[in-house]
């Protein structure tokens, strides 16, 4: 994929997650690795429903900003391309039930998966980062314990974050992580979560396994 198409996908990737209301006004924010090793990133405070290729931020993986005014949430792209050599774009959004978990269970290590197959295959788990105070570097210091093993996470009282091979499969894991947290909080009020039987469990991790890390 040439630099001008990586830069139009993660365009559509803004306004499709808008459109989902996983993004709401200058909330979140969306970068990629270019060709020549620099880090494209969306501008702070812009709405990301509105986005084009040319307002895109530039930085070295150092952190150096090398055009525009890049997310005060930087650290956190950066540490994810540090410790995840594989991550092409990383997404963060504020998917709105799946932050209402955390609000409403802050003891929650990871969202429920036993009760839901896509859970399991479509991600494996979705651990919960501790809470840390957003555009700090404590925001980026969280994430750390849990790459690269994982590439979709719930930030606590704060949003989720998921890096992949392409916008598609960044984009796409948000949209999925919203999608099981509706479902899981429409079963509490419906009486309760259950879960699979331990056989089923292990055959879907298993499953999981055979078809490797991307978010699905």
């Amino acid at each position: 994929m040439t630099d001008p198409e990586i830069l139009e996908s993660l365009c559509e990737a803004c306004r499709r997650l808008h459109d989902r209301n996983l993004l709401a006004a200058g909330d979140g924010n969306l970068s990629a690795r270019l060709s020549d090793g620099r880090i494209a990133m969306t501008p702070a405070g812009v709405a990301k429903a509105w986005l084009r290729p040319e307002d895109f931020a530039h930085l070295a993986l150092d952190g150096t900003v090398l055009s525009g005014a890049p997310s005060s949430e930087r650290l956190m792209h950066l540490a994810i391309y540090a410790a995840c050599p594989e991550a092409q774009v990383v997404v963060h959004a504020h998917p709105p039930t799946a932050i209402a978990w955390t609000v409403a269970h802050p003891e929650l290590q990871e969202l429920p998966s036993e009760s839901l197959p896509e859970v399991i295959l479509g991600a494996g788990a979705i651990p919960v980062v501790p809470y840390a105070r957003p555009g700090t570097s404590a925001l980026a210091e969280v994430l750390l314990p849990f790459l690269p093993a994982h590439r979709l996470l719930i930030m606590a009282r704060h949003g989720a974050v998921c890096w992949g091979d392409d916008a598609r499969e960044a984009a796409g894991g948000i949209e999925r992580l919203e999608h099981v947290a509706q479902i899981l909080k429409s079963a509490v009020e419906l009486g309760g979560l259950t879960s699979l039987p331990a056989a089923e469990l292990a055959a879907l991790r298993e499953v999981r396994r055979s078809l490797g890390p991307r978010i699905r």
